[in-house]
């Protein structure tokens, strides 16, 4: 009896390191979320056209990795970049439809769905991307994203691109009067279609993915946009001359479907804005990098004619383009336009 009692107490001597590992085991390691179901997993497909290379999808891949690591892989992104998933006119129904859940679409073109959004694209609106970023914050930039709640959409957060240039192939624009008679592409709003009709340029609403083919068949002489979108697509390779105007901001919301993020749980909803936030600071940062060594590889490589406008310049092309304010206020009224930064001294 004696021995069997021994054999007992030295069973179980045996068994406690193993019962303690398996306790420490469940405490310190996370469950392997990533090997869940399609169903069990919250995947947010995101659906962008710009490429990878540029501060956007950057972003949006740096957005990706952070949510899943922070997930423990529970939750996942799905990027689809270059327009591979959904085109430039495409996305914004298939995320108003459902089929995604996530678009980070220029602002310009919103303006179909809320028009006083266009105050963007306004000329010179800007004289900075803190201006910009102030201004989104504000209690009229605010107003204006919860516009966008009426069409089943909410806003995240908000992405620069950068100032656009304009570039060419048929003269060196050193004078908004050198503008007469070019084709220009332009996104889908009315406010740069009016800029351009200002100066007797004749404004083409044309799709980002088929720019570069646009300009190659000679429907469209010139074109605007910034230093990081026209050097991703190769755009400088068809065009003679670029001039640095940094005459109109360009940006993108981070938009979700509003009846999906509803349905997410607090929680989730709380990682998402938590992560987009930090993302954002980022992303404002190497778009601004990006702008700057973009504009260094162009200058070295001498295969386009540059010209800087002064800020004398800038000044006078602000003046021409004050039809295009006139416009706006006609159809949307002073509100918006007064709550520029530019103008917070002014009122």
């Amino acid at each position: 009896m004696r021995n069997l009692l021994k054999v007992f107490m030295y069973c179980i001597l045996l068994a406690i390191p193993f019962l303690t590992l398996a306790c420490t085991q469940y405490d310190d390691y996370p469950e392997d979320l990533e090997q869940l179901s399609e169903d069990e997993r919250l995947v947010i497909r995101f659906s962008h056209v710009v490429g990878e290379d540029t501060p956007k999808g950057m972003a949006a891949r740096k957005f990706a990795e952070l949510i899943k690591e922070r997930s423990n892989g529970r939750i996942e992104v799905q990027v689809f970049s270059n327009g591979t998933l959904y085109k430039d006119v495409e996305e914004l129904n298939a995320l108003l439809n459902g089929n995604i859940q996530m678009i980070a679409p220029a602002i310009s073109k919103l303006t179909d769905l809320v028009p006083e959004l266009s105050v963007y694209d306004l000329p010179y609106a800007f004289d900075s991307m803190e201006e910009v970023h102030e201004f989104t914050e504000s209690k009229a930039g605010n107003q204006l994203k919860n516009l966008l709640k009426q069409h089943n959409l909410i806003v995240l957060g908000l992405w620069d691109s950068g100032f656009k240039q304009i570039s060419n192939d048929t003269r060196p624009i050193e004078h908004y009067k050198d503008l007469k008679g070019i084709r220009m592409r332009i996104m889908q709003s009315d406010i740069l279609a009016e800029q351009y009709r200002t100066v007797d340029a004749l404004p083409r609403k044309i799709d980002f993915n088929t720019v570069f083919q646009s300009l190659q068949k000679g429907d469209v002489e010139g074109q605007e946009n910034t230093l990081t979108n026209i050097t991703s697509k190769n755009l400088y390779s068809l065009q003679k001359y670029l001039t640095i105007s940094d005459h109109g901001y360009l940006g993108y919301f981070l938009l979700f479907n509003y009846d999906f993020w509803k349905k997410l749980s607090p929680e989730d909803q709380e990682l998402i804005k938590e992560t987009l936030e930090e993302v954002q600071e980022w992303q404002w940062q190497i778009a601004k990098e990006l702008n700057d060594q973009k504009l260094q590889e162009i200058e070295d490589c001498r295969c386009i004619q540059i010209h800087y406008l002064s800020e004398e310049e800038k000044k006078d092309w602000e003046k021409r383009f004050s039809p295009v304010y006139d416009y706006y206020k006609q159809h949307f009224g002073n509100y918006y336009i007064q709550n520029l930064p530019k103008y917070k001294d002014v009122k």
